[in-house]
């Protein structure tokens, strides 16, 4: 350890004490011992903010979801439990139910159609559809959080802002159902969980490019609500295909259906994805918020540090009124 710091910080002390010795010294001119400026200023250092590494959370849940669901569908395809996404001939029926053929030319039906919770039916690719469920969901769940405090944060809180932290966990419920209970095990209980996940993740974007163009002031910022109104329209189209698609006894409407549901959860969470732009702004204020409540739409930075810090700088009215 280099000495020479401690030894300043002796020999500044033993001066201001000889200074505060003089008999006619002025108030003024009496310096108080700074211990953290004079002497141990060289080695302070800032501690280096991290918050802004919240941004990889958005951006995490796409390559994670994405990746994952085509894993699930590569090992389904592999254990031949569902079709091709590239074959479009079903049958009536087979003579073998389809993991258990072994000619080059499989023969499919309505019940193989690569829908993608079809895929994570089966095991073992049913093990890793519930993982990967259920960890999107949390993950759709902290993040409709965080937007919500960052909004109240950055403006003020308001009812579209509400109204999306409201459909983001009432979807990440339905997708923890769909996730959880398989379709060819528990239809019910999957077909509800789908029934909430599917129109609340659209009302979710719907808000979200909403509240984007309500809240931008910037150039940047009216970019990024396009790039959202964009996705959040072609979201709509592929929804609303692919559930007018699965109704119809087509084969081919049928398997079309599975293409534009594919589409649309991958737009999904490309759309989450976007809001890396307005989390990498998140500090320790912004966590503050959700402590704190929505009835403060106002949240004031530095009366906030005050209370931390257990100090008031306010004046007692006795000093005011004299």
């Amino acid at each position: 350890m280099d000495p020479s710091p401690l030894l300043r910080c002796l020999r500044r002390i033993l001066e201001l004490r000889k200074d505060a010795r003089r008999p006619f010294a002025a108030p003024d001119q009496v310096e108080e011992p700074s211990f953290t400026s004079n002497c141990f200023n060289h080695s302070v250092k800032t501690p280096v903010s991290i918050m802004s590494l919240w941004m990889m959370l958005p951006l995490s849940l796409p390559v994670f979801m994405i990746t994952g669901i085509w894993v699930v569908y590569a090992m389904a395809l592999y254990n031949q439990h569902v079709c091709p996404v590239n074959n479009w001939v079903y049958n009536e029926s087979c003579e073998e139910e389809l993991h258990l053929q072994r000619s080059p030319v499989l023969c499919c039906t309505l019940e193989n159609v690569p829908l993608i919770s079809k895929s994570g039916t089966m095991p073992p690719e049913s093990c890793f559809f519930s993982l990967i469920c259920s960890t999107g969901a949390f993950m759709v769940l902290l993040i409709g959080l965080l937007r919500y405090a960052h909004v109240i944060e950055k403006h003020q809180n308001c009812l579209l802002n509400t109204a999306g932290l409201s459909t983001s966990w009432i979807c990440a419920a339905g997708l923890l159902m769909v996730g959880n209970f398989q379709v060819d095990y528990a239809k019910v209980l999957h077909y509800v969980g789908a029934g909430v996940a599917f129109p609340c993740s659209m009302l979710f974007v719907c808000l979200q490019s909403a509240l984007t163009y309500r809240l931008a002031k910037t150039q940047g910022e009216y970019r990024t609500g396009h790039l959202r109104a964009a996705m959040t329209m072609l979201a709509l189209v592929a929804l609303v295909l692919s559930g007018v698609f699965f109704c119809q006894e087509s084969f081919v409407l049928q398997h079309a259906s599975a293409i534009f549901e594919w589409v649309y959860c991958i737009l999904l969470m490309l759309f989450y994805g976007t809001f890396a732009f307005e989390f990498s702004d998140i500090t320790g204020d912004t966590l503050m918020v959700l402590s704190k409540g929505a009835k403060e739409q106002n949240f004031d930075i530095s009366d906030h540090k005050t209370e931390v810090r257990g100090v008031n700088h306010h004046q007692p009215e006795t000093l005011a009124m004299l």
